[in-house]
């Protein structure tokens, strides 16, 4: 295998897990959050990893539909093939009748947030960031070991 095409899928997923640490800290960040410019709580984000299809065909992030015109999905989608989307999961409902943001019935509607797995979440971001970085570290040591051996 050519070891700069290895450094391009490192760098890839170093790309891929510093979107996953990113979008983690945002969950925790705004697991208090009550009320968005959209209305209601945060909805947790989550990044789904996928196989970046071949250059030849459409651009990555976009899809061609019947008439061959290529638009974007409704996703955010990166080079390396992961996208963020949001969670569908329902609020918590908490009984705070004197929060600004309480319904009629006295409820306040908190994001379906779990503080413990997120930190997980990040915690696996971080060792694979460094583990990658480490992958990125040794193909750099075997490059300069062939070069040393053609000099």
């Amino acid at each position: 295998m050519n070891l700069f095409r290895v450094m391009e899928i490192s760098g890839s997923a170093l790309l891929a897990e510093r979107l996953r640490a990113e979008i983690v800290s945002a969950n925790l960040a705004n697991s208090e959050t009550t009320r968005t410019e959209n209305g209601g709580p945060y909805q947790r984000m989550h990044v789904v990893f996928g196989a970046r299809g071949a250059q030849t065909f459409a651009p990555v992030g976009s899809f061609r539909n019947d008439t061959g015109v290529i638009r974007r999905p409704p996703r955010r989608r990166c080079a390396s093939g992961e996208r963020g989307s949001r969670d569908q999961a329902a609020p918590v409902k908490r009984f705070e009748p004197g929060h600004p943001d309480a319904d009629a019935q006295g409820y306040v509607a908190y994001p379906a947030i779990n503080p413990a797995e997120e930190m997980i979440n990040l915690m696996g971001a971080a060792r694979a960031y460094e583990i990658n970085a480490s992958a990125v570290t040794s193909t750099k040591n075997m490059i300069q070991s062939a070069i040393g051996l053609l000099s």
